[in-house]
């Protein structure tokens, strides 16, 4: 089967960096969109970042310029990260990767604000990793 499998959470002070990981294996779709998510206590799911199997991304407006997201395709593992710089308290959240079959699914569902919590809608998830940003 399909796993997710991140790593990376820490803590840390405002304005340091941490770099989450997202082994992917037993996923073979070459045109999926992988993604990180997020979500805070009492907040909703976030994307906050996808990039598509061509290598476009998406970014929320939170963390342009400050996230980074990249992939790497094997022939049945995929590697995802996301380099986070300059982490703000309002970061603090539970990280998860993602990653859908259906191109452009994980940004049109954000605009549409209908997925509040995580781990839902999208086809694979992994379990999530904490990253706390302390002021």
């Amino acid at each position: 089967g399909v796993e997710l499998v991140e790593s990376g959470g820490d803590s840390v002070q405002a304005g340091g960096s941490l770099k989450l990981s997202c082994t992917i294996t037993g996923f073979t779709s070459a045109d999926s969109d992988m993604g990180w998510y997020r979500q805070a206590p009492g907040n909703k799911c976030e994307l906050v970042s996808v990039i598509s199997s061509d290598g476009s991304t998406y970014y929320a407006d939170s963390v342009k310029g400050r996230f980074t997201i990249s992939r790497d395709n094997a022939e049945n593992t995929v590697s995802l990260t996301m380099q986070m710089n300059s982490l703000k308290p309002e970061d603090t959240a539970v990280y998860y990767c993602a990653a859908d079959t259906m191109s452009t699914r994980m940004t049109a569902i954000q605009r549409m604000g209908i997925m509040t919590a995580c781990r839902t809608v999208m086809d694979y998830w992994g379990q999530g990793t904490q990253v706390t940003v302390s002021s």
